[in-house]
């Protein structure tokens, strides 16, 4: 057995932790990233709780820059460089960020990045530390977003009734009026009464059944989910599906449908769905188009999601109606079904349709000139689901 004075660990009775020591205790927090980076922003140091963390083992990250473990979208923000930047002007820096893993998933993160000083008081390098707070940061967008769906689910409600109060029961009385008129006068009628009475009965049916039907679909949507089934396909085979079905409804006004998407370009949605959102854009399109106008449908790529423009020479609108046209209310929808337009009720279905699929809408509009209506939709299936709540900054202390 050794004396205290032959061991080297021990001085005075005090004992003096080794460099492999603090590495142990570094490598025992497996629920946090420690590394640190040279000057030249490398990596040179990888702790065990790093490889479970981001995947990589030590020899595939050592001498790899800094900037391996941000998103692609941070990395054209400068975000690396911003980093190092405030820990050098401020001692530390510390953020709550989405970061990238070995295996291309993404992970919510609270991060600290300080700079590492010798003992003779020389900069050498940086210390990044990172703890995973994806569940705490889902949990949290969870909440909010139930929170603000149980809000829209009291407001959908409202509007239903509203509607079925108004803009159902007030027409199906004036059918109910008219068929009570036809039973009782039939017998002395002219045949031309008749006949303009029948026509106004089976417009003004065919009309309810299709308000009806965009509530049923508008109600099935937003709380059946699920028959909510997204998957990879192909966006051209359904342009070509709903301009099959319009063909008639267009070529009536001589108005020229085409497409201008790339047969192999491909969105991450529910098909059916898809079908309707088209369907209801280029059908309110086709309506409010005259004769020897044109609808064209292109797309374009834009990072991670297929934005999709539906343009007409239409009437346009105004910029009263577009600040409107996606939250529809009652006197509205009555006002477009009163002047057979019909868009109040399907763009808010629309609208529904590409919240579900990760999507989001918009128009662009000059009176006389013509519509835009823009759309977008998810290229793959997104890695991860951010929820619509305002950014969440955690504690330090977490």
């Amino acid at each position: 057995m050794k004396n205290k004075q032959d061991n080297p660990k021990i001085l005075k009775n005090k004992y003096l932790p080794t460099a492999e020591f603090y590495s142990q205790i570094i490598d025992s927090l497996q629920d946090y990233s420690i590394f640190t980076l040279d000057k030249e922003f490398k990596i040179n140091s990888w702790s065990a709780g790093s490889t479970k963390i981001f995947g990589y083992e030590v020899d595939e990250v050592i001498g790899e820059p800094f900037d391996l473990i941000f998103t692609d979208e941070d990395l054209k923000k400068g975000i690396p460089k911003r980093e190092i930047q405030t820990a050098l002007k401020e001692g530390r820096a510390t953020d709550n960020r989405w970061h990238i893993a070995k295996d291309k998933s993404l992970f919510y993160a609270f991060g600290l990045v300080f700079p590492l000083i010798s003992l003779d008081g020389v900069m050498i390098g940086y210390v990044k530390i990172l703890q995973d707070l994806t569940y705490r940061k889902q949990s949290e967008d969870s909440i909010k977003k139930y929170v603000k769906e149980l809000e829209d689910l009291n407001t959908h409600k409202e509007s239903v009734m509203a509607i079925l109060s108004h803009d159902l029961r007030s027409p199906l009385s004036s059918i109910i009026g008219t068929a009570k008129y036809l039973k009782e006068n039939f017998h002395k009628m002219k045949a031309d009464s008749v006949q303009e009475m029948l026509d106004l009965l089976y417009k003004s049916s065919t009309d309810e059944l299709e308000m009806l039907d965009y509530l049923v679909e508008w109600a099935r949507i937003k709380y059946a989910s699920d028959i909510f089934s997204p998957t990879k396909i192909k966006l051209t085979e359904y342009i070509n599906k709903v301009f099959e079905t319009l063909n008639e409804a267009a070529s009536i006004n001589t108005i020229n449908l085409h497409h201008e998407i790339e047969e192999n370009t491909s969105v991450f949605a529910d098909g059916k769905m898809l079908i309707s959102i088209i369907q209801n854009i280029v059908s309110n399109a086709i309506k409010h188009t005259g004769k020897g106008g044109a609808i064209t449908v292109s797309a374009k790529c834009k990072d991670d999601k297929i934005i999709v423009q539906v343009k007409d020479t239409g009437i346009g609108m105004s910029k009263e109606i577009m600040e409107k046209i996606f939250t529809p209310q009652l006197k509205a929808l009555s006002e477009t079904r009163k002047k057979d337009k019909g868009a109040g009720i399907g763009l808010l279905l629309v609208k529904g349709f590409l919240e579900k699929n990760g999507g989001e809408i918009w128009v662009e509009s000059i009176e006389g000139e013509g519509s835009s209506f823009y759309f977008t939709l998810p290229i793959e299936k997104p890695l991860h689901k951010i929820g619509s709540s305002d950014e969440i900054m955690f504690d330090e202390s977490v």
